[in-house]
């Protein structure tokens, strides 16, 4: 692997004249440089205080598999290889751009030079195959997204060449966060839980393990520097205390916060309430499984066709818009399938009338305490009908876990929040234990493709069968909540549930 690191009285009076006018004029640049660069509020020596719910425990994002980590340090402390904008979409990174091969088994990434980490250290391609590589031996989370890697190589410094052994359409898409990071091929013996080298716009000043963590503007950046001096996290499990603080100005800003929080400031004084769109899909999952009754796709179907999405989405405050489908609106091969169960209770029990009384008794709704409303006003909705009689359990993390991979249950509220993770359905012995054979290769298609129109294409079609056979019921997307004073600017409000960029951040 390579490493690289006319009278003479008159000309006198002129000499005096011009050197006046010069020092003055750099008088008034430094002046108004110093009046930017201190004058309090200004975006220069801007400190901004941010609430939040999860601060991480360790800043490693390669062996801590929360996203916290990773949400406050990618885009800020750390830079990917590839990056995604507010609306999702793959966008340049470390790489300014990237060329795949037409049978996808190749994927050469062009680098931007001049790019040094923290420490001064000069980031190249050397750093981005080891740092790839590291991931593999170190099998870091979410590893196995990477594919079926064959090699990684750089024929010279600004070069990335990835060799795979059978086409990954979702490659950038995973260079995209914690396994594109590029990290300090020198540094490997940094402790990473507690500190970063990173190449970003900020560098961790300090870190208190749950409970805070200050970014401080670096000034050898290569690209724009940050607008404020400071980005401070502060860990607030409490809602009230996180709302008392954003109101007596204690936080310039939290983000994301949950609904009942956002409505309860919104319209206060001094402060603005920002929604964005992210890729959470909220689902009542079936248990498709051979012990169940949703292991019949007569009884699968009319269940959907017995719930009201679309009421349960207008009426949720988190909700973004009914979904239908396991491919949310800023994910590839979205495509909107609400039209395929519309609110039928007549044809539910048509079809639930097939079924004898001893087959259709009871069935087991189990969830977690956060969505107990949700899920009661799902068992309302069931029990119209005259049967199945809904057995509605609202149950601690805990326990609901093991219920969950113990596979007694029958219908579950939960979310899904990533992109390409309907795949999920394709595997028989994940939770839902839905086991169709022509799912299962749609998903293998899509898996083969060898281009970005041949993925999105074929995970439309994949999404529709799926949805088409009932494997769950797709209720609605969510959207994220930022509050923040109206004095603040510069912040993301899509996506911050993965990813919260804030190199532009400012304070008037």
């Amino acid at each position: 692997m390579q490493h690289s690191k006319r009278d003479n009285t008159w000309s006198k009076w002129g000499i005096f004249l011009g050197v006046a006018v010069a020092l003055g004029a750099l008088v008034v640049v430094g002046w108004t440089f110093m009046q930017n660069r201190f004058q309090p509020g200004s975006s220069l020596d801007a400190d901004v205080t941010i609430g939040i719910d999860d601060m991480p425990q360790s800043l490693d994002i390669r062996s801590d598999s929360s996203a916290a980590a990773e949400r406050l340090l990618v885009d800020n402390v750390y830079e990917t290889l590839v990056t995604v904008d507010q609306d999702n979409k793959l966008q340049p990174g470390l790489a300014t751009s990237w060329k795949t091969s037409d049978d996808g088994l190749t994927v050469t990434l062009t680098l931007q030079s001049g790019v040094t980490f923290s420490n001064g250290h000069t980031l190249d391609a050397s750093d981005a195959v080891w740092s790839l590589q590291q991931n593999v031996t170190n099998k870091v989370a979410d590893v196995d997204e990477l594919g079926d890697l064959a090699s990684v190589a750089n024929p010279n410094a600004t070069t990335v060449v990835i060799t795979l052994a059978k086409p990954n359409p979702t490659l950038l898409r995973a260079l995209s966060g914690r396994l594109g990071i590029v990290y300090d091929s020198e540094s490997s013996s940094a402790d990473y839980q507690r500190k970063a080298i990173g190449s970003g716009p900020f560098t961790v000043a300090d870190f208190q393990p749950g409970h805070s963590l200050k970014l401080a503007r670096s000034d050898t950046y290569h690209g724009t520097k940050a607008a404020s001096n400071v980005v401070e996290f502060m860990q607030y499990s409490d809602a009230d205390a996180l709302s008392k603080a954003l109101t007596d100005g204690s936080l310039d800003m939290a983000a994301p916060v949950s609904a009942s929080t956002a409505t309860g400031l919104n319209g206060k004084d001094g402060l603005t309430v920002k929604e964005g769109a992210t890729t959470d899909k909220v689902l009542l999952a079936y248990n498709n499984g051979t012990d169940s009754l949703l292991s019949d796709e007569q009884a699968r179907k009319a269940f959907r066709y017995q719930i009201d999405a679309a009421g349960i989405a207008s009426a949720q405050p988190d909700a973004a818009g009914a979904l239908g489908g396991p491919i949310s609106l800023l994910e590839p091969g979205y495509e909107d399938l609400t039209g395929l169960y519309p609110h039928d209770e007549n044809q539910a029990g048509q079809m639930f009338s097939y079924f004898g009384a001893q087959y259709l008794t009871t069935v087991n709704l189990v969830v977690p305490e956060e969505y107990r409303s949700l899920a009661e006003t799902i068992k309302q909705q069931i029990e119209r009908q005259p049967r199945p009689t809904v057995n509605l359990e609202v149950l601690s993390d805990e326990d609901y876990a093991k219920r969950i991979k113990d596979g007694k249950w029958e219908l579950t509220v939960m979310s899904m929040d990533g992109t390409d993770d309907a795949g999920i359905f394709a595997d028989p012995d994940s939770m839902f234990h839905y086991d169709h054979t022509e799912a299962q290769q749609a998903y293998a298609d899509a898996r083969a493709a060898t281009n970005d129109a041949d993925y999105e294409a074929r995970m439309k079609a994949y999404a529709r069968l799926i949805s088409e056979d009932a494997a769950s019921d797709w209720l609605y997307t969510r959207k994220c909540f930022t509050v923040a004073s109206t004095k603040v600017s510069g912040y993301p409000t899509s996506m911050i549930n993965r990813r919260m960029p804030l190199a532009g951040l400012t304070v008037k």
